[in-house]
């Protein structure tokens, strides 16, 4: 694990079509690419995944570069690690930036394991050859919904989530539920709900939905349980969970039923690893968050969805959803409704160099002695 070299890239590329929330629009996304190089000329790759405004969480791309150049990696350069795991407690002494820690951490653990010449997923304790993939739908009405619902069913995606708030959710899911009556929906409502609205979510009952996803304030934990004894569908916490000690809580205040685990969100694939073992232990369901990624995060989360208590499908659909080229080699692909493990070392992609060069905003580089 002897690093040589760090090098930042930052890149930005359109969407095919824009992802709609009741918090904004995406149209066109700002990523990090982090490249972690050891003095056998080895390299591991991770992906900050911050957006370009803090709308998801307090962290942006700006930011997550400030942290990386300024604080994270001349840490890592005073501080030589022998693991990733080692990365996750240095970087504890660094309040919250998540998203920046995320991106260093998981170029150290692909790093690692291709220096042990093992899957990124053997590495994580994955178990899963292949793993469901779902799909998210992000749009203003019911009618382009049920059009984007058509192809991803066609294309056999195992699980269909789609984008609530007060002024598009009864009536919406019912034109759906009328033409897809048994098809595996997930509602996500980015905190767009109070506890005033405890009524107009009893009435999504009906829809027989898997879960919904965040009704209540991102970081309310005490709240979400309040609801989930008013409602029978499960309630799944997404932004509330940054760290172990949330899902931890979480799960003892009876917030939840199900979690979402996002590696950029809590910090890592340590982190990431620890809250899947506590909710296997637990009997708590757990499924892969996505956050409009470029291939190199979409590869680190199929090797981290392929361990055991990941009983949902999650957001990781194939590089075709977002991209009309992305940036590894070869794309993710979706077959029959699943995307196959790599096997070979590391994340199992290979970085396009050609296409990064074609999205590269800027670069940065930083030498270890």
């Amino acid at each position: 694990m002897k690093i040589a070299s760090i090098e930042l890239f930052v890149i930005q590329m359109p969407l095919k079509s824009p992802f709609l929330t009741h918090l904004g629009a995406v149209n066109n996304r700002e990523g990090i690419i982090v490249k972690v190089t050891n003095s056998e000329g080895l390299s591991g790759f991770g992906e900050g995944v911050a957006f370009s405004t803090p709308w998801y969480t307090e962290e942006t791309v700006a930011t997550s570069l400030h942290m990386l150049t300024d604080i994270l990696i001349p840490l890592l350069q005073k501080h030589p690690i022998d693991h990733p795991e080692e990365a996750s407690h240095l970087f504890s002494s660094i309040r919250r930036n998540n998203m920046a820690k995320a991106a260093l951490e998981t170029a150290l653990w692909d790093l690692y394991a291709k220096v042990n010449t093992k899957s990124l997923s053997k590495i994580l304790g994955g178990t899963r050859p292949v793993i469901a993939s779902g799909v998210v739908v992000a749009t203003d009405s019911a009618a382009n919904a049920l059009r984007q619902i058509e192809q991803y069913v066609t294309e056999g995606y195992q699980r269909i989530k789609v984008k609530i708030n007060p002024n598009q959710d009864y009536s919406f899911l019912a034109e759906i539920r009328s033409h897809y009556p048994e098809l595996p929906i997930m509602a996500d409502a980015n905190s767009a709900y109070s506890l005033k609205d405890i009524d107009r979510l009893k009435a999504l009952d009906e829809f027989n939905l898997i879960m919904i996803e965040q009704p209540l304030a991102h970081d309310d934990i005490i709240e979400h349980a309040l609801l989930q004894k008013e409602i029978r569908t499960p309630i799944c916490l997404d932004e509330s969970i940054v760290t172990f000690d949330d899902a931890r809580k979480a799960i003892e205040f009876g917030s939840c039923k199900v979690i979402n685990i996002k590696v950029g969100r809590i910090g890592g694939l340590y982190e990431a690893i620890r809250i899947h073992d506590y909710c296997f232990e637990k009997g708590i369901p757990v499924w892969c968050g996505g956050m409009i990624e470029f291939g190199i995060s979409r590869a680190h989360n199929i090797a981290l969805a392929s361990l055991p208590g990941f009983s949902i499908p999650g957001d990781i659909s194939a590089s075709g959803r977002f991209w009309e080229e992305d940036i590894i080699s070869p794309e993710v692909t979706v077959e029959n409704g699943y995307i196959h493990v790599p096997l070979n070392s590391g994340i199992g992609y290979e970085l396009n160099e050609k296409r990064l060069q074609k999205v590269l905003l800027t670069k940065r580089s930083f030498t270890f002695s």
